[in-house]
């Protein structure tokens, strides 16, 4: 829990409020989060496939990750009854229309990569 009334928090709010950049970094920040999104979006959408593709996150960080990005209305997790229960993941359509941008992005980064070498 993050306290309300330190200067730190202030000074996050007033940048969320004047950049809408730095909200989108709050959202899709961290080491996971894109890639999360992108093997979903590749049908890896299921809690053990996701494992499987990016081997070297932890299985808390990867519940972590995942419950951040249904709490930011990005992915949507269902689950079935049935014994055992299923649990798949999707993008909601706020998540989809990120797919665009993120595209952007990797073209970028590729041909950045490219520069640098």
């Amino acid at each position: 829990m993050r306290k309300t009334n330190s200067t730190n928090f202030s000074n996050e709010t007033e940048l969320e409020a004047i950049c809408p950049m730095h909200n989108v970094m709050r959202v899709l920040g961290g080491r996971w989060k894109i890639a999360v999104m992108y093997f979903i979006h590749q049908n890896h959408n299921r809690f053990s496939l996701l494992q499987k593709k990016m081997p070297f996150i932890t299985t808390k960080m990867l519940s972590q990750q995942l419950k951040e990005l249904e709490n930011d209305n990005l992915i949507i997790r269902k689950i079935y009854a049935e014994m055992p229960p299923r649990v798949e993941y999707s993008l909601t359509e706020t998540g989809q229309t990120l797919l665009p941008v993120l595209e952007d992005l990797y073209n970028w980064g590729e041909n950045h990569i490219k520069i640098k070498n």
